[in-house]
């Protein structure tokens, strides 16, 4: 639950794929194939990529008058102009 409200499953995603390129690279290095390297490039990538996901939600929220972190605070203010409460 908590993945999804920080909205972070690109990264998870992208951090799971790498492990998979990493375990895909070792395969490759022992049956000595030539574009092993390349794999463990990607892993890297990836591995950097989701890294820098993670770290999105943490650069870019914002406190409100509460002292309470929003991290979407545009998509928040946006709702509460637009529509008043259901009840």
């Amino acid at each position: 639950m908590m993945i999804r409200i920080l909205k972070l499953q690109k990264a998870v995603i992208a951090s799971i794929l790498g492990i998979l390129a990493l375990i895909a690279y070792k395969i490759m290095l022992e049956h000595k194939v030539e574009a092993a390297n390349y794999v463990l490039s990607a892993a890297g990538i990836l591995f950097m990529s989701g890294a820098l996901m993670f770290l999105y939600p943490i650069l870019f929220s914002k406190k409100d008058k509460e002292g309470q972190v929003e991290l979407d605070p545009e998509k928040q203010e946006q709702m509460s102009v637009e529509e008043p409460p259901v009840r």
